[in-house]
């Protein structure tokens, strides 16, 4: 059976969905989706018709609108925090945070789940942290930031996220990190029915051969080339793996490649890596549905720390099933 919830939130910088349908997945249902990138608003629509969706930038959204919301939640631009940019953090134009705490003080959510690269965990950025610490216990909220890695919760990939969680005080006492779940798949486990199933005979054994966790995915900007892995060092390692990181393929190996052949990741591939289902479909241009696969927030992250906040505003019980009046159950 599955769980449909009331639980609230509003998502800024929602991109691909993947934060979205992490947190579905733990129980919150979408008051309002905001994703100023066309292609992944519409890869949103694609998948929830019936959600709201903005399309444009998340300043144009009231928080007013919204007053008493179970969860504020985004993704917000990583960009002034990588260290693949110029890490000019509040200098950055693309800074949303004080978006996002202008949208807090507006709507007085329960809690608060804002991820980002884990650029943002370093010393030089104690002090932005600290004014958002500061400015979220203005408002009556206590609040931690947590390193995760996404390996400890199913996905192929180290994939690290810097994660706030804020909530008001009287539910963060209540509030647990989520423990990692065990032993990560590999990328062969994880993309073995992919790479076969245009009948290459070499699938087996590739899978065999790629037998660890991926490097984090890269899905890069606009002003970046054409889709591929990554930098070189991620080549390299995406290459000990058997995979040709150079770009992304329209599909999988063919019956006539040889049996050592080194294939390329294809979209639907690179999207396992990330954990998204394979019922989530992604709109656009090959090169653009990469982009929103590649920079998207892992869903089973979004879920592991959802279903954290879940329990802490007591919508689920200590076997994490769904309790809370407001909840039915659909078979």
């Amino acid at each position: 059976m599955t769980y449909t919830s009331r639980l609230s939130v509003l998502e800024i910088c929602a991109g691909a969905g993947g934060q979205s349908s992490g947190l579905e997945m733990a129980g919150f249902g979408h008051s309002l989706a905001v994703e100023i990138d066309k292609d992944a608003a519409a890869t949103l629509r694609l998948n929830r018709p019936r959600w709201d969706v903005h399309e444009g930038d998340v300043r144009e959204v009231s928080g007013r609108a919204y007053k008493g919301i179970d969860l504020i939640a985004g993704g917000v631009p990583c960009p002034p925090f990588s260290i693949a940019g110029k890490q000019l953090g509040a200098d950055d134009e693309r800074d949303l945070f004080p978006e996002a705490i202008r949208l807090v003080r507006e709507a007085r959510p329960a809690a608060v789940m804002l991820e980002n690269v884990k650029g943002l965990a370093s010393a030089r950025f104690a002090p932005y942290r600290q004014s958002i610490l500061d400015a979220l216990d203005g408002m009556g909220y206590d609040a931690d930031w947590q390193l995760l890695n996404s390996s400890e919760f199913g996905v192929p990939q180290l994939r690290p996220r810097f994660i706030l969680v804020a909530m008001r005080r009287r539910n963060f006492r209540r509030f647990e990190w989520p423990r990692a779940i065990g032993t990560p798949p590999t990328v062969g486990s994880t993309l073995r029915p992919l790479m076969g199933a245009r009948g290459w005979a070499g699938a087996e054994t590739w899978a065999r051969g790629a037998n660890n966790i991926a490097p984090t995915l890269v899905g890069g900007s606009k002003k970046h080339g054409g889709a591929d892995l990554g930098p070189t060092r991620a080549k390299q390692a995406w290459l000990r793996l058997g995979v040709d990181g150079r770009g992304i393929a329209d599909e999988a190996p063919g019956s006539e490649a040889p049996v050592d052949y080194v294939p390329r990741l294809t979209n639907a591939m690179a999207a396992r890596v990330q954990g998204f289902a394979p019922e989530w479909h992604f709109y656009g241009r090959k090169t653009s549905v990469y982009r929103q696969i590649g920079n998207a927030f892992p869903p089973p992250v979004a879920k592991a720390v959802g279903s954290s906040i879940a329990e802490a505003l007591g919508a689920v019980d200590s076997q994490r099933k769904i309790t809370r009046s407001k909840l039915r159950v659909v078979s």
